[in-house]
């Protein structure tokens, strides 16, 4: 991995994954020395990873996660993503990153403007943050330390799969994720789809949202 310090396993440790809905998953959680931002990630191994693991980086959503939240899609990514990577065999990166890095009161207060008519990205901007401020230099350490070079990339960002190939991994294919809309998240799914390129369905979003001309630009 170009320019970045090597990170180890730190230790392993079984952990029996049980979802709300009765699915059930058994995982090794698998923590790291030596990770480039010093926050607490974990890799979650599902199932047998092979060659070319399924991998998913996903970001820490207490609201969405653990509360249940339905202003976003990350609790229904995060139980579609596990079932999915232990069926194939994989890695679930979950990342400490809340609020696209920004924080949890953060990503509170853009909720606030967002509730004024702004969307997730000019609701960030408006409070002095990035649009997004992840990086996934972490994950690729943590990739390394697994001893996994390639994979597919389970997800709808561009952004994901595209820095950790600037990183040295090689990623064969990126794997869309589920669409989960709700009445309160759709205009959300919308601007990620305008802003970042997100693969979703824009005439159905749009449709959902009662607009229409949109275009990914």
């Amino acid at each position: 991995m170009p320019d970045t310090p090597a990170a180890t396993p730190r230790a392993r440790v079984r952990v029996p994954l049980r979802f709300h809905d009765g699915y059930g998953a058994d995982a090794e959680l698998v923590t790291f020395h030596g990770l480039a931002d010093g926050r607490e990630h974990v890799a979650v191994v599902l199932g047998d990873p092979g060659p070319t693991p399924l991998v998913r980086l996903h970001s820490e959503c207490l609201t969405g996660d653990v509360f249940g939240s339905a202003r976003c899609d990350c609790g229904p990514q995060l139980r579609e993503a596990v079932e999915r990577i232990a069926e194939r065999g994989g890695v679930l990166l979950y990342l400490r990153q809340e609020g696209r890095g920004i924080g949890l009161y953060n990503k509170l207060d853009a909720y606030a403007l967002q509730d004024q008519g702004l969307d997730t990205y000019e609701a960030n901007a408006a409070l002095g943050l990035p649009e997004d401020a992840r990086d996934y230099t972490a994950a690729a350490q943590m990739l390394a330390a697994l001893g996994i070079g390639e994979l597919d990339l389970l997800s709808n960002n561009p952004d994901k799969a595209e820095q950790l190939r600037a990183r040295g991994v090689v990623v064969r294919d990126r794997v869309p994720t589920g669409v989960f809309t709700t009445a309160h998240n759709v205009r959300y799914l919308r601007a990620k789809v305008l802003q970042t390129q997100h693969t979703l369905p824009l005439a159905e979003l749009a449709e959902l949202t009662g607009l229409t001309g949109l275009t990914t630009g």
